[in-house]
């Protein structure tokens, strides 16, 4: 009986593909460079000045970014009209205190830097008149309108709190 089992486990035949292997080697010195690109930026983070680091040995902004590139490529959004205004727009909510640095994870107010940024696009507006196709001014319009709006609300705010006797909540 014992041959009959033997009978019927045959051996697995060992199959060299040289593609495979080639692909293999490929696979392991592509790991190997992204190692080296790993190690050598976590040693120029290392040899950074003292005061490049913040609390407890944090990398900088600058150290991360250059970690970040190593790691995968870069991809910005087209640079067109559409993008310039949501870029816009996007800075002055932030400076209104509309939407959290995605950085530092808190909010900040600067009606000052708002203000900037609404009259940019206003003089955005005012330059390029005439020469927007219908969509590219209504995003304009849009945008302008939201920002104006909402500087108009936190200025108010601001004010309200601001007052004596003013009692708000959190």
């Amino acid at each position: 009986m014992a041959e009959n089992d033997n009978a019927g486990e045959q051996k697995p035949k060992i199959i060299v593909d040289d593609d495979w292997k080639a692909q293999a080697k490929a696979e392991k010195e592509r790991l190997a460079r992204e190692v080296e690109q790993k190690q050598s930026a976590e040693k120029q983070a290392q040899a950074a000045p003292a005061g490049d680091t913040g609390d407890a040995g944090a990398p900088t902004r600058e150290a991360a970014a250059q970690q970040q590139a190593a790691q995968q490529p870069r991809k910005l959004p087209p640079a067109n009209f559409a993008t310039h205004v949501n870029s816009l727009v996007t800075q002055a909510f932030m400076a209104m205190g509309g939407m959290e640095d995605p950085r530092t994870k808190q909010r900040y107010m600067d009606l000052d830097l708002a203000k900037h940024h609404i009259d940019t696009l206003t003089m955005l507006e005012e330059k390029t008149a005439g020469n927007l196709n219908d969509d590219e001014k209504q995003l304009l319009n849009q945008g302008l309108y939201e920002c104006r709006m909402q500087f108009v609300h936190v200025a108010q705010t601001m004010s309200d709190m601001a007052a004596p006797g003013a009692e708000f909540q959190q």
